[in-house]
């Protein structure tokens, strides 16, 4: 099984809960690691989303330090979703 890892870039217009996290977090860019996993198919490769890591702090936030937090994808989709509305 071949597996690859993806970033990207949410962006969040209000603090954010998200579980597993002492508080929320605030308002701005964040980078995401998005690791996947084909699934083998005899016509075409597809990727099945396994897992994913939130970068902390938000980018431009003026901390020295930085974590990489382990995140559930629902949570993330979630999470972005209760930002939109």
């Amino acid at each position: 099984m071949t597996t690859r890892t993806t970033r990207s870039t949410v962006r969040f217009s209000s603090p954010v809960q998200l579980p597993g996290l002492d508080g929320p977090l605030p308002a701005g860019d964040y980078l995401v690691d998005h690791d996947e996993e084909t699934i083998d198919d005899l016509s075409r490769i597809a990727w099945r989303r396994t897992g994913a890591f939130i970068h902390l702090p938000a980018i431009g936030s003026g901390s020295l330090t930085r974590q990489m937090l382990p995140i559930a994808p629902a949570d993330l989709e979630a999470a972005i979703e209760k930002d939109r509305t």
